[in-house]
């Protein structure tokens, strides 16, 4: 999820439209910033990542569920 805007230890977080508040508790001896991407796990911010990595990441899931959506 891309990092839309850091109030203390929570982020309001934005992916494919949707946004969620997320916990960077577990990021808090890391430098995150508005604009930065962070995996995210149930809700807490697990890893900073890149751009890149996160536009494969989505191309990744987006794959991976509609494998699952097709009809056998």
């Amino acid at each position: 999820m891309q990092i839309v805007e850091i109030d203390g230890y929570n982020a309001r977080c934005e992916a494919k439209g949707e946004e969620r508040t997320v916990s960077l508790f577990l990021m808090q001896d890391e430098a995150l910033a508005t604009g930065d991407y962070v995996m995210v796990h149930t809700g807490y911010a697990q890893q900073k990542m890149s751009a890149e990595d996160a536009r494969l990441a989505w191309e990744l899931y987006d794959e991976m569920l509609a494998t699952l959506e097709k009809p056998e």
